[in-house]
Formats: structure tokens, C-alpha cells, sequence
């Protein structure tokens, strides 16, 4: 058989592994795609979460290793990040824990909230959302997950009801879906 031949037969079967090579993929457990999706921290750049927020009229640094998110299907999305709250009011520190982002309207707590960027904290065992000034707009009673094994300082999980999810701090977590 002619080289040229050869190569007519052979070059698909050398090409077909490269093609599939880029291919997107979905994590083991994951949700399919053209589903709500989750990231990690290590796939929130800056360009997605800015590295450093305002919040009560001071600029403070984004965690951004201790970042969740979830992309939503139609590309909105819900951010959540730790701060450096270290040049706080005692007060404020107190309940200024993270930085919560939002495109869509979420039901928190029994409680709807618009698209925005909001503070939240967990309180003595109360979950509290501000606005930017620090006006509490949500108290609702957290939950803590004493069986989770290895907590980390922040991450955004899928919750066992459908169509929410759970964002955590540690331990405590607080159940969100969003709603029209």
C-alpha cells in the first residue's frame, strides 16, 4: 500500500484523540450541562468576583481562595466570598463576614432578595444579611452540619431540595434558591 494511502487510513485514527482532547467536560457528580453548575474558588477569577469590595464606606480585601458560586443555566450568576474585615467597627466585624453577590432574586430565609451586593455573617448561630451601609435586611436562624467532615472556611454546595443550594461558613450554612 502507497504511503499517501497509509496516511488517508491512518491520519483519522492519530486526529480523533487531539479532537477529543478539548472537549468540555462535567465533574463526576455534577449536574449535566445546560444545568445549574457550581464553581470552586480555584475557578473564580478576579474578573468574576473583584478582589477587593466596598461595603459600610471602607474598600475591603475579597478571600478570593474562599469563594463559591453558582452559575446558573442562563448564565446568572450568585457569588460568595470571605473579607478581611480587620479595619472594622468591632460591631460591624462582628456580623461582616463575607461579600455576597447576586444577579438574580433569591428567597432566603422565607425572605425575597433583589439582585445586589450585600455583607452576611453568621451570628450566634443567626445568619445576617446587609446591605452596603450594614442595615440588617435578613436575620434568619442558621443551620450547622455537625456531620460534615472536613469543613472549609467557605463553599456554595447543592442542598437536597431541588433547585437550592447551601452556602456555608465553616459549619453553619444557610439554604438559598432563587426564585422569579
Amino acid at each position: 500500500m502507497k504511503f499517501s494511502a497509509k496516511l488517508f487510513l491512518f491520519l483519522p485514527l492519530i486526529l480523533l484523540p487531539i479532537a477529543f482532547q478539548h472537549m468540555p467536560t462535567v465533574e463526576a457528580g455534577g449536574p449535566p450541562t445546560g444545568q445549574d453548575t457550581l464553581l470552586k474558588a480555584a475557578n473564580i477569577t478576579p474578573k468574576l468576583f473583584p478582589e477587593h469590595v466596598f461595603f459600610r464606606g471602607q474598600v475591603a480585601s475579597a478571600q478570593l481562595r474562599n469563594t463559591g458560586d453558582v452559575h446558573f443555566a442562563d448564565d446568572l450568576y450568585v457569588l460568595a466570598g470571605l473579607v478581611d474585615s480587620s479595619g472594622y467597627s468591632t460591631a460591624i466585624k462582628e456580623k461582616y463576614q463575607g461579600y455576597l453577590l447576586s444577579e438574580v432574586n433569591l428567597e432566603i430565609g422565607g425572605q425575597t432578595l433583589k439582585p445586589g451586593a450585600y455583607g452576611f455573617g453568621f451570628v450566634g448561630g443567626k445568619f445576617m444579611l446587609m446591605d452596603l451601609a450594614a442595615n440588617n435586611l435578613i436575620e434568619a436562624p442558621g443551620q450547622r452540619d455537625a456531620e460534615m467532615k472536613r469543613p472549609v472556611p467557605l463553599q456554595v454546595t447543592f442542598s437536597s431540595a431541588a433547585g437550592s443550594f447551601r452556602l456555608y461558613v465553616g459549619r453553619d450554612f444557610i439554604e438559598f434558591r432563587r426564585t422569579r
